[in-house]
């Protein structure tokens, strides 16, 4: 039986509902894309446009929770014992539909962000945020949800990992060229690291729910070694475009975020309970933000200074 929220919790309980340990996940593409877009000196920054861009994201990535909190209660995955964030239903008394309403609501109004934001640049972005947002909406939504099968790793990491810098990029340049490509690479896979965290902490779990995830099908060691990969050609990728001239030597500046990756890996090799591989989750989130941020600043400072 649902609880009644208190008054005093009310605003913890929805704040965790956002789930906001993913919401740097929205914020760190855009903050280097748009850096990488000041290099092109196509003129002063819109701030305007990224600020909107800025907020649009972050509203879908909301929704995009609140979604998955809304179709894991409705199949069944999340009980008062799950572990994590996510449960504020079956923990906190949320409504349910009361969760999907608020989700809709938050992709109403990043619609209305998006249309001025296109109103300033093109059209075209608007096919581009309705794909973007229907990938979203079935991450966890729909009959064959893309969270449950092993491409969730991929689509995460395009979507809120490579294609928010890209837009970012557009929406001050007018074009996407190779050079942003290849600077969203590492993004791409810090996105798709903090997914394939969340599901090795689920992976018991997840199976006995019929899930189909990456983890679940090579197995936790392995899984394991995959997330060490992406974090591991995400620092080498940048070293190799400094080696290549593609960034300047302040790009450097990544390899302070280093220490996260290293301590999440240690965590979920030493430990298998999911409470016990909470903080490894953290550390991820936590070097996909630091690694975004660095490198932006590092951009920065190679056009500020070079």
């Amino acid at each position: 039986m649902q609880q009644t929220i208190k008054a005093d919790e009310g605003w913890r309980i929805w704040w965790q509902l956002t789930r906001p340990h993913t919401l740097t996940a929205a914020f760190a593409p855009v903050f280097l894309g748009t850096m990488i877009a000041l290099t092109y000196g196509t003129g002063p920054l819109h701030i305007m446009l990224f600020l909107a861009m800025l907020i649009a994201s972050i509203l879908i990535q909301m929704a995009t929770n609140m979604f998955n909190e809304y179709y894991d209660f409705k199949r069944g995955l999340d009980t008062e014992e799950s572990i994590g964030i996510g449960g504020a239903i079956v923990r906190n008394g949320v409504k349910p539909k009361t969760v999907l309403n608020l989700a809709f609501l938050l992709y109403g109004i990043s619609i209305f962000i998006g249309i001025y934001i296109c109103m300033q640049t093109s059209w075209l972005l608007a096919v581009v945020g309705i794909v973007s947002m229907l990938i979203g909406y079935f991450y966890t939504g729909g009959p064959y949800p893309i969270a449950y099968t092993p491409f969730g790793e991929l689509v995460s990491g395009v979507v809120m990992g490579m294609l928010l810098i890209l837009i970012a990029f557009y929406i001050q340049t007018g074009t996407v060229t190779a050079h942003a490509i290849l600077l969203s690479i590492p993004s791409m896979l810090l996105v798709a690291a903090i997914m394939m965290s969340n599901n090795i902490r689920d992976l018991e779990g997840d199976k006995r729910s019929g899930r189909k995830t990456l983890a679940i099908l090579v197995g936790r060691a392995n899984a394991i070694t995959i997330l060490m990969l992406f974090f591991l050609i995400s620092y080498v990728w940048i070293i190799g475009l400094i080696l290549f001239g593609q960034l300047t030597f302040w790009a450097i500046l990544v390899l302070l975020s280093v220490r996260k990756p290293i301590k999440a890996i240690l965590t979920f090799r030493k430990y298998t309970q999911p409470l016990q591989v909470m903080p490894a989750m953290k550390e991820t989130a936590v070097t996909n933000t630091v690694f975004g941020l660095l490198l932006g600043i590092g951009i920065l400072f190679g056009y500020l200074f070079s």
